[in-house]
């Protein structure tokens, strides 16, 4: 049974939430678990104008986390032969005429050069446009339901950013396919195959694949969103909206209880085969990221840690794991966001402070802070 510590015990750690919110983040929890036993703590507030606390065990909207969960469902049906991890994806999904060079592997590892639907940021400093997914249009939409088809077609109406295999790049395409494929094969949807693969067995209540339900259960903290209008500024509560925008790109809500059982029990070899979370943690070269997770190092003293971050519309989640399970830290952001992304530069130095502080003096990146909308 594990020690509950207090903010007493670890004035490192509630310092560190507490500096967060001087960074203008609104609301953070911190979950930790390592050699001391668990730390909870939270700082700022649930809600703009009120002064309680964000609740330690909140329901978030975790956005990319999402693609964790996807990717290991996915390969929990490889294990149980149903999808083949190196067979053409157009095998198994043959009404959209896919590229025959894209695997199922390549879907999961961002290598299939599929065009990104949330828009594609070129290395010339261009921007190719997706769906809306900020400013006043998404505010407005928020409620508008999407069908995963739909955003993959408008994906695949696009050139691709690349052949298949030969680059990397992070495409939300690339994981609604992998929910229409998770579809497919199984005959269920995507939300009953998550309850019957993670969520039941890892018994997980306070995790949903909500798939175009625009609440999200209680309690919870509140996200929000800034944009003008007519020259003047608005701030609205977002945190209700319809999420099948972002569909299995990052549509799921959980708490930092919930990831911190599912990422332990996920490289502690409990959800996966060996050889499989083997693969699942193999970094492609050109940025650490595996399927469906970044294999980052954690700094001189910290070693490696596996982790997916995301946010979106004014919610966050952090998840980190050691390799072993030993230690874990997941944590849960409230912000105001905004379609300039001001909170980017914010998200990723307390990102990066939080990795120093529990996994030992390292910088760790974070993709996902830079594009909250993933």
């Amino acid at each position: 049974m594990s020690i509950t510590l207090t903010d007493q015990d670890r004035p490192e750690l509630q310092k560190a939430i507490e500096e967060m919110i001087d960074s203008g983040l609104t609301g953070v929890t911190l979950r930790v678990h390592d050699e001391r036993g668990e730390w909870v703590g939270s700082a700022g507030v649930r809600k703009l104008g009120e002064s309680a606390k964000p609740p330690t065990n909140g329901h978030v909207r975790i956005g990319s986390v999402t693609k964790t969960f996807t990717a290991t469902v996915v390969l929990q049906l490889v294990a149980e032969g149903k999808i083949g991890l190196d067979a053409p994806a157009d095998d198994y999904l043959p009404e959209f005429g896919l590229d025959r060079r894209i695997t199922v592997r390549m879907l999961l590892q961002h290598t299939s050069g599929v065009f990104n639907f949330t828009g594609e940021y070129y290395d010339d400093g261009t921007f190719a446009p997706g769906i809306a997914w900020g400013g006043q249009e998404w505010v407005d939409n928020r409620f508008k339901t999407y069908r995963p088809e739909e955003l993959v077609r408008l994906a695949l109406s696009k050139p691709a950013r690349f052949e298949p295999g030969t680059d990397w790049s992070y495409a939300n395409t690339n994981y609604v396919l992998a929910r229409l494929l998770i579809e497919k094969v199984t005959g269920r949807s995507y939300a009953e195959e998550m309850q019957r693969l993670i969520l039941g067995p890892l018994g997980l209540s306070g995790t949903v694949a909500p798939t175009t339900q625009s609440e999200i259960p209680e309690p919870h903290a509140h996200a929000y969103y800034r944009y003008e209008d007519a020259g003047r500024e608005k701030t609205v509560d977002v945190t209700r909206q319809n999420p099948s925008w972002i569909s299995s790109g990052g549509d799921m809500i959980s708490t930092t209880q919930d990831l911190h059982t599912f990422i332990s029990a996920l490289v502690g070899g409990k959800l996966l085969p060996a050889p499989l979370l083997a693969e699942m943690c193999t970094p492609h070269p050109k940025i650490g990221y595996g399927l469906g997770v970044f294999v980052q190092d954690a700094g001189e003293n910290g070693g490696t840690v596996i982790t997916h971050n995301g946010g979106h519309g004014g919610h966050a989640a952090l998840m980190y794991s050691t390799p072993d399970g030993s230690k874990t830290l997941t944590a849960t952001l409230n912000y105001v966001d905004d379609a300039a992304l001001s909170m980017a530069e914010a998200f990723q130095k307390a990102t990066q402070r939080l990795v120093e502080e529990v996994f030992g003096g390292g910088q760790a990146g974070s993709v996902d802070a830079a594009e909250p909308a993933q």
